[in-house]
């Protein structure tokens, strides 16, 4: 049974919902020893190609970079997620990803014969760690950030910068062994290949377990997030499998055939995606306005792009904190939405309430001291 919707009230003290403080003290260090990590890569790096060419390669690895992380904002947009978890998404895929990509490397280079350049090692081995590796970062967010992380738009946002991260270390590699092994005209085309015409490419793989894992997060159960693991990590493998083999059997045909019409396929899912998490906003918050916490304008203004437009240029043209206060009533009264969605479709914990009950104390609040600006 669906849990009702308190009754309108201004609350005597704000209520807030305390993080509790083992989790601050783990996530501080998972991010200070992903960190870490990360300086060990680039020194393995800078012992493998020499710090000039790391810097230049760094440099132009940039490029893809950008185009990811912005992409990535403005899928984010509406409802983002927690800097701590997208940072912990980054420096997993940077250092924990690579760093296990390596050492999968390493291990089959000293262990078997199979050569690295295989196609056994390009379209089994690197695929399965890989995405393996890449995966594990949506499953740890999935239980530690699971008060945001409640949908595909959020899966696909983890998912494509994880990726972002692999892919910028990885792209150093590649840069450094084509300058190094074919001068400036070679490094010119992998910087091409890798960074205009598949700079998504990491980021396609990955989302397909991030997806996977977002649809699973709307109900309850360790084992439905599990089976959604696994089957979204078989899509990324396959995916990144298929890619891979594409250059022994004629890169352009598989990516014209295949791989850009699922890449474009996968730009229809997210744009619709992201209308769907517009709309549900707007729905959730309606909910709230038949309750009495909310007027029918206000739904509009704040859940719907074209108010949010409009309420955000009003705050602009009233200065002061007009601007500060309808920035945090569209933040809270969209966190306030998801919470309610969670509620409606069964995924919600023992904190969902008070979540709800501190985001309606806090729109209350900012309502106010908007309303008292005249």
């Amino acid at each position: 049974m669906t849990q009702q919707i308190p009754a309108p009230q201004y609350p005597a003290a704000p209520l807030v919902v305390r993080t509790k403080t083992s989790t601050v003290v783990w996530t501080i260090i998972g991010l200070i020893l992903l960190t870490q990590l990360l300086v060990v890569v680039f020194a393995y790096l800078v012992l493998a190609f020499g710090p000039g060419l790391v810097v230049v390669s760094a440099a132009l690895a940039l490029v893809p970079l950008a185009i990811v992380l912005l992409t990535a904002i403005w899928i984010d947009a509406w409802e983002p997620e927690p800097l701590a978890a997208k940072a912990f998404a980054f420096l997993w895929g940077a250092a924990a990803a690579i760093t296990i990509a390596l050492l999968f490397d390493l291990g089959q280079r000293v262990l078997t014969p199979i050569p690295e350049d295989s196609i056994l090692s390009a379209v089994v081995r690197a695929p399965i760690v890989e995405e393996t590796a890449k995966g594990v970062a949506l499953l740890i967010l999935v239980f530690a950030a699971r008060r945001t992380f409640d949908g595909p738009i959020d899966g696909i946002v983890y998912a494509a910068i994880t990726a972002g991260g692999f892919a910028f270390v990885e792209n150093i590699q590649y840069f450094g062994t084509a300058i190094h092994s074919g001068g400036p005209d070679q490094a010119a085309v992998v910087f091409v290949l890798r960074s205009l015409f598949s700079p998504f490419a990491h980021v396609l793989f990955t989302s397909c377990t991030g997806l996977a894992l977002g649809l699973a997060v709307r109900k309850r159960g360790v084992g439905r997030i599990l089976v959604a693991f696994v089957i979204g990590l078989a899509a990324a493998i396959v995916l990144h499998a298929v890619w891979n083999f594409s250059s022994y059997i004629g890169f352009w045909g598989v990516y014209l055939v295949f791989e850009l019409p699922v890449f474009v396929g996968a730009v229809v899912t997210v744009v619709l995606l992201r209308v769907r998490e517009q709309h549900l906003t707007r729905d959730r918050l309606a909910d709230y306005g038949r309750a009495g916490w909310f007027t029918p304008d206000e739904v509009v203004l704040y859940g719907t792009r074209p108010g949010r437009r409009r309420v955000r240029a009003w705050a602009r043209s009233r200065g002061g904190d007009a601007p500060a206060i309808v920035r945090s009533m569209v933040r809270d009264s969209t966190r306030l939405a998801m919470a309610r969605n969670r509620v409606v479709n069964g995924s919600a914990d023992a904190d969902t309430a008070a979540e709800e009950a501190a985001l309606l104390a806090e729109i209350t609040e900012a309502r106010s001291r908007l309303y008292s600006l005249g």
